[in-house]
């Protein structure tokens, strides 16, 4: 084995040895607090062997039981530390015996001069109880260190009889070697505290600007910024707390996707999300999570916001309007139109960090995330729709261009919802309307619908017939009336099999008539093949008007 190796080895195996007491859930400044002490223990300890063996050579055997004492109280300290893994009560052990020890020892060798005031070893103490990182307890380790050195000037004359028996330039070089010594250990045990710390602060650096690039798409600057000043706002734990929940989705997406290939729509949600989730940030919302296509956003937390309904409706806005530039980049890629229902919701959740100390998400939990999702899926593309408490809270500015009741699942009651088509005030922004332009058909087209929820699910089998037509939307007759916003499923009749086998969906937004058996229905969802068959009917109805 060569020196090479050697040296590589003592050094594995001294790690270990500084190592002995952390624990893994320790943090990088508590074993950085071990490491110091361990080292101070080894200096001071391998000084009580130098000591003990010059001792020795003086044949002054019961003084030199002290630096050697010390040595192996330091081992016996250090092992109890290892078992118990109590750094408290060996830090003060250490210190303790590091501070008394030498000063008992000069004593016992006839005081200051014969020693080379080998009592400056005590100093290294001092540094020690800077790990207590408490000012006034170091001050009085400090207090303890000079009342010693004082009573050592004191009693110094009294202790000269036990003196070794050295020529006058050996104490010197005794006093020089303590001092040389002395002041290496103090000085690399601070150049090792400097730079573990330096270290630290590099990795919190590094942590920091991670946390950014991590978190930093999901929060905006100034709540990033404020959970970094203020990291226990991440603790395990929750707070109750009044938010406005916004959840929104993408309507028809999921038989959309199925009709794509997978790239493909991992760069639809892309595109999408690349707009949408800088809006959210914009107004300071906090994205909880993102669920396939829709998103869980909360507006109060963990930042405090006292105007977070009108924020979140403005934020609801631009984000519908941006709708439009997302379209524009899916029609350059080749890409279907997309179109999105959003649902608010104010109420109390409990926020926090939930989970365990390896893994810990923020969350929100409450009833009321629930219902935002419930009043959002009663949205069709391009709408915004608030429940009550919404619409107290954001107060007057907001322009209702519709409300009803409705009964949600599970619900006793009935939830009116409302909605949105701008918000006044210091936002100031409308929803832009698209024109239904409903046209009226040369040709009926002949339909066949099942009702997929509300209280006429169960209709099968319903006939109608197409009588207007838009890009978005169609005014159908059926033999019954169905109740709004109640969502079908449709087939085309009188078509080959291919055709009439392609469902497609739509959610009713108004009726029509006196029996209002005429229904406006919006569409969720339409294959190609049945859009094509549609355009093509819109297409020569508006020749036939021209």
């Amino acid at each position: 084995m060569n020196s090479t190796s050697i040296i590589d080895q003592l050094g594995k195996e001294i790690i270990k040895i500084i190592e002995i007491g952390d624990k893994p859930e320790d943090s990088e400044e508590e074993k950085l607090e071990h490491h110091f002490l361990i080292y101070m223990g080894l200096f001071m300890g391998f000084g009580g062997i130098i000591w003990g063996s010059i001792t020795s050579y003086y044949r002054l055997f019961i003084p030199s039981v002290i630096p050697f004492g010390y040595t192996a109280l330091t081992i016996i300290n250090f092992t109890y530390f290892y078992l118990s893994k109590n750094f408290l009560l060996s830090r003060f052990f250490q210190v303790l015996i590091s501070l008394i020890l030498p000063f008992i020892f000069q004593w016992s060798l006839g005081g200051i001069v014969p020693t080379g005031a080998v009592m400056l070893w005590s100093m290294i103490a001092l540094v020690g109880s800077l790990t207590f990182q408490d000012i006034k307890l170091s001050l009085r380790w400090l207090v303890a260190y000079l009342l010693l050195i004082i009573f050592s000037g004191i009693i110094d004359s009294m202790v000269n009889e036990f003196g070794i028996k050295v020529p006058p330039h050996t104490s010197t070089w005794f006093f020089v070697i303590n001092i040389a010594i002395i002041s290496a250990i103090v000085f690399g045990l601070n150049i090792y505290l400097l730079t573990k710390r330096e270290e630290a602060r590099a990795k919190l650096v590094e942590m920091t600007s991670l946390l950014k690039k991590m978190f930093g798409r999901y929060l905006s600057t100034e709540v990033m910024n404020s959970i970094i000043e203020d990291p226990s706002a991440l603790e395990l734990g929750g707070e109750r707390r009044k938010v406005t929940i916004m959840m929104t989705d993408l309507r028809g997406f999921t038989a959309l996707s199925e009709r794509l290939e997978p790239e493909q729509v991992v760069q639809m949600l892309n595109a999408y999300f690349e707009v949408m989730v800088e809006l959210v940030l914009k107004y300071n919302g906090t994205i909880n999570e993102i669920i396939g296509d829709p998103l869980l956003v909360i507006f109060g937390a963990p930042q405090e916001m006292s105007d977070r309904a009108q924020r979140a409706i403005d934020c609801a806005i631009e984000m519908q309007n941006a709708m439009s530039k997302v379209n524009e980049l899916n029609s350059e890629q080749g890409l279907p139109e997309l179109e999105m229902g959003i649902g608010l919701n104010e109420t109390e959740v409990i926020v926090g960090n939930i989970g365990t100390s390896k893994r810990s998400k923020y969350a929100v939990v409450g009833s009321g995330v629930n219902m935002a999702s419930r009043i959002e899926s009663y949205t069709v593309g391009g709408q915004i729709l608030i429940s009550e408490s919404v619409r107290q809270d954001a107060g007057e500015v907001l322009r209702i261009d519709a409300q009803r009741d409705v009964f949600p699942k599970g619900a006793e009651t009935a939830l009116r919802i409302y909605e949105v088509g701008g918000i006044a005030g210091d936002y100031n922004l409308a929803l832009g309307r698209k024109d239904t332009g409903l046209v009226t058909l040369s040709q009926q087209i002949p339909l066949r619908c099942v009702v997929l929820e509300g209280k006429d699910i169960g209709k099968k089998g319903l006939e109608g017939f197409v009588l207007r037509l838009s890009s978005h939307c169609a005014e159908i007759k059926l033999d019954v009336q169905i109740e709004i916003l109640t969502n079908l499923k449709m087939n085309i009749e009188d078509v080959d099999k291919k055709l009439t086998a392609r469902n497609f969906y739509g959610k009713v937004i108004k009726q029509l008539g006196e029996k209002g058996q005429t229904h406006v229905v919006h569409f969720t969802s339409v294959p190609p093949e049945v859009d094509a068959y549609f355009q093509a009917h819109l297409g020569y109805a508006k020749k036939s008007h021209l």
